[in-house]
């Protein structure tokens, strides 16, 4: 099917286009709100600027697709395959991408607020001013991640592994990073205000010019971090 004939039928009511072969289709500011694409092959697709409020695209093939400024808000992209696809600027807010394969893709200054990426893989992904706020990000791999400037205040990072990843600047006020794996991580300039590190591992990370008010630190694991100069914890540190 070609972008022209799911478009007409989109028009005529149509809604379910699960499972069907879409590799490199152009819908560039294509109007599909509600849209049924679950288990689609959309590689390569251009769903830029796309309205895609409350769309079904669990399971669906999106690698490499370019999704830049698309409204995904509410959309359920679970188990999707999102490799190297571009959401820069993109609007997920509300959005389901647990279980999602982010590998290297663009997510630089996405919105994401109160989105669930449990579970989803975002390895050496650019996250460059993201909003996460609120996110639920439980047991999420972003080893090598770029978060420079990102907004994860109080988002839930419990069990997530962070290890290498870029978090200057972050905003983790009020985060729950309990048990996450944050080994290597760079944090200069991070806010940590009140999150709870609880049982975290900080093996080398590099915490110059955090921010470490109210932090609860029981049980974290600093062995050969770079601490700020004169940091004084609230917690016992083991």
């Amino acid at each position: 099917m070609n972008a022209e004939e799911l478009l007409e039928r989109y028009q005529a009511g149509e809604r379910e286009f699960g499972g069907l072969d879409l590799q490199g289709v152009d819908l560039y500011r294509a109007g599909l709100n509600g849209v049924n694409l679950s288990e689609a092959n959309l590689a390569g697709a251009d769903l830029s600027g796309a309205r895609l409020t409350g769309a079904y695209l669990a399971g669906a093939n999106l690698s490499q697709a370019k999704l830049k400024q698309a409204v995904l808000r509410e959309a359920d992209l679970s188990d999707c395959q999102l490799v190297e696809a571009n959401l820069a600027q993109a609007k997920l807010v509300g959005a389901v991408l647990a279980g999602a394969d982010l590998t290297r893709a663009d997510l630089s200054g996405a919105n994401l607020s109160r989105a669930d990426l449990s579970g989803a893989l975002l390895l050496q992904a650019d996250l460059t001013n993201v909003d996460l706020s609120g996110a639920y990000l439980y047991r999420l791999d972003a080893r090598a991640a770029n978060f420079w400037q990102g907004d994860l205040c109080r988002a839930i990072l419990r069990e997530a592994n962070l290890a290498g990843a870029s978090l200057r600047e972050v905003d983790l006020s009020r985060a729950i990073l309990r048990a996450a794996n944050l080994e290597g991580a760079n944090l200069k300039g991070a806010s940590l205000n009140g999150a709870v590190l609880q049982g975290a591992n900080l093996r080398e990370a590099y915490l110059l010019e955090a921010d470490w008010q109210r932090a609860i630190l029981t049980d974290v694991n600093l062995t050969g971090a770079t601490l700020p100069h004169g940091v004084v914890m609230d917690a016992a540190v083991n």
